[in-house]
């Protein structure tokens, strides 16, 4: 008789299995291998991700709250057209508060939670001594390390408008993470801000933030472009098959 595993060894193999779904089903959508407007099946995308139908239905699930699936009114789910309309002006606003939090630390009587921002400095170092694939998921990371600098400015109300910024622009932001160099440079970044708070460096961190803001504007830009041509060609070969 084969014995059975125990219900605790199940659910960790169950909840491996879930993420690894929704991992690899994001990457597909963020890399434009699905047409958009193209029905989503679970049997089919269950046979290429080589699971059942559940996890994959709970990563339709998750996707569609990300924002990168839509519905049809049916109750179907197609990946979701990339909307690049407000970026630009997202981004400035991003941008302006998370400048903020830094520069308000200039002024007479405020500074920053040092005793945050050491603890921030330890997490990222252990974050770049063992770096997370780059599969979209370092999106949930960055957007934690961008609030925890906010919040340690001692202002929560800019870090709450902060959070309402990411929901709209993570959709597209993810795209930032797709390449192990990107991963390894934000990470970089992240620890170049916070040392040149620590150190009292508040244009440096400024000039730090700005520089690395942008660049990520600059990448989400091209990358999310690149899949809408990608979505683009394989739709036209589907109408033509």
């Amino acid at each position: 008789m084969t014995p059975t595993a125990p219900p605790r060894t199940r659910s960790a193999a169950a909840h491996l299995l879930r993420e690894q779904a929704y991992t690899q089903l994001r990457r597909m959508v963020m890399l434009g291998e699905i047409p958009t407007g193209q029905r989503l099946t679970e049997e089919a995308i269950a046979e290429q991700l080589q699971v059942s139908r559940t996890p994959v239905r709970e990563a339709f699930v998750r996707l569609h709250a990300d924002r990168l699936l839509k519905r049809f009114t049916d109750g179907g789910y197609y990946v979701a057209e990339i909307d690049l309309f407000d970026l630009r002006d997202l981004y400035e606003l991003r941008l302006t508060l998370e400048l903020r939090g830094i520069v308000r630390a200039s002024e007479d009587g405020i500074e920053h939670d040092r005793e945050a921002l050491l603890e921030l400095q330890e997490e990222w170092e252990a974050i770049q001594a063992d770096p997370p694939e780059p599969d979209g998921s370092f999106i949930e990371l960055d957007e934690s390390f961008h609030l925890s600098l906010l919040r340690a400015s001692g202002n929560l109300a800019l870090a709450e408008m902060l959070e309402t910024i990411n929901v709209r622009i993570r959709p597209v932001r993810t795209y930032d993470f797709l390449t192990a160099d990107r991963i390894t440079s934000s990470i970089g970044e992240h620890l170049g801000i916070v040392e040149a708070l620590l150190d009292g460096a508040i244009e440096l961190a400024a000039d730090r933030l700005r520089d690395h803001i942008g660049a990520s504007l600059d990448i989400v830009e091209q990358r999310a472009a690149d899949a809408m041509r990608q979505r683009s060609l394989r739709s036209r070969r589907a109408r033509e098959a």
